[in-house]
């Protein structure tokens, strides 16, 4: 697609097109992780800010069909639905004219904020209900000199009708390519406790919890399964390890890349041979897979994962075929980053 002829665009005041509160407030610490189905929004710029989904008092969410800016990492997300706000210096957007609060709308203007706003604002200079009282944006006008909404709404349409179509493309290429290379004839079932040495993690309450910069992983699905960073380090794990969920959010598995604290709902698993990422990410899946036989209430504990055992490919003479494993994925990454920047040069024209 040809880049956008701004030349016949007008300006105008942020708080003419929008109206801007700031949001509500929920600490960490006031809130259970994957205890609900509120989505629990941090000024993140991953996961659409979402950092897990939470039960709280319904008077304490703010009302979703929005633009949400965090206001100290200045991260911008569309929130489709309710949400709770980790941080009331967050600015949530509505647009002044309800019937063009559409997710398409939304989310052209977000790529003209982060344009604008992100000229004025850095961390040491955040943005505020305050500031940017006084902040203004460059948008498609109609004849009458209101914004074009229809225009926008049309062109992210059209946009993503045509990065669909592509993505659809690159997944059928990479769903063949992966075929040609993938077949479990010689996959073999090997226990986990050949493979790792499983060792339980352990409890630490919230009101014990310090504030840090160590990654505490609890039996999240989401967020590499980092629900809080800590600085208590008195049971800490190595990093190139692998962390299971026998309890809450089952078999959910990530790879940890530096040291951490695992809560009494995880597992880690400490590899008994040379782990690399690229194996840790072939295995996990694995693992995830093999999870799912085990409901809430049959937890995938210390002891039934050591008794346990996940298929894997294995060489002629038995033995683990890491090597493969390691040379797949790298295979596929390389094959998924040529797609990406395919795509991003689609995107670009």
């Amino acid at each position: 697609m040809k880049r956008i002829d701004t030349s016949c665009w007008s300006t105008y005041k942020i708080t003419d097109i929008f109206l801007v509160k700031n949001t509500n407030c929920v600490l960490s610490r006031d809130v259970t992780p994957d205890s609900g189905v509120y989505p629990y929004v941090t000024a993140s710029s991953v996961n659409n800010g979402v950092s897990t989904y939470v039960n709280v008092d319904p008077l304490l969410l703010d009302k979703g069909n929005c633009i949400l800016i965090g206001g100290k990492t200045l991260a911008f997300s569309y929130q489709e639905n309710d949400f709770v706000s980790n941080d009331s210096h967050n600015l949530a957007l509505y647009l002044i004219e309800p019937k063009y609060r559409k997710e398409n709308v939304y989310l052209f203007l977000i790529s003209v904020l982060k344009a604008s706003l992100s000229q004025d604002y850095k961390w040491s200079d955040s943005i505020s209900f305050r500031a940017i009282q006084k902040n203004t944006i460059l948008l498609p006008s109609c004849a009458d000199g209101a914004p074009d909404y229809n225009y926008m709404e049309t062109f992210i349409d059209t946009l993503a009708k045509h990065i669909n179509s592509d993505i659809d493309t690159r997944c059928v290429m990479l769903s063949n390519h992966v075929g040609t290379i993938l077949t479990t004839t010689n996959w073999n079932d090997i226990p986990i406790s050949q493979l790792f040495k499983v060792v339980k993690g352990t409890r630490l309450t919230k009101k014990d919890m310090r504030d840090g910069d160590i990654p505490f992983i609890g039996a999240s699905a989401v967020n590499n399964g980092v629900t809080a960073y800590i600085a208590n380090n008195s049971e800490l794990h190595p990093a190139n390890t692998i962390t299971v969920a026998y309890n809450g959010s089952v078999g959910e598995s990530f790879y940890q890349e530096i040291p951490f604290w695992a809560s009494d709902d995880i597992n880690v698993l400490y590899p008994k041979f040379p782990l690399t990422h690229n194996i840790a990410m072939f295995l996990i899946p694995i693992l995830k897979k093999k999870g799912q036989n085990y409901a809430f209430i049959d937890k995938w504990n210390k002891d039934a994962m050591e008794k346990d055992s996940i298929k894997i490919p294995v060489k002629p003479n038995g033995t683990p075929d890491f090597e493969y494993m390691n040379r797949f994925i790298e295979t596929l990454a390389l094959h998924t980053q040529h797609n990406l920047n395919k795509l991003s040069s689609i995107i670009d024209k």
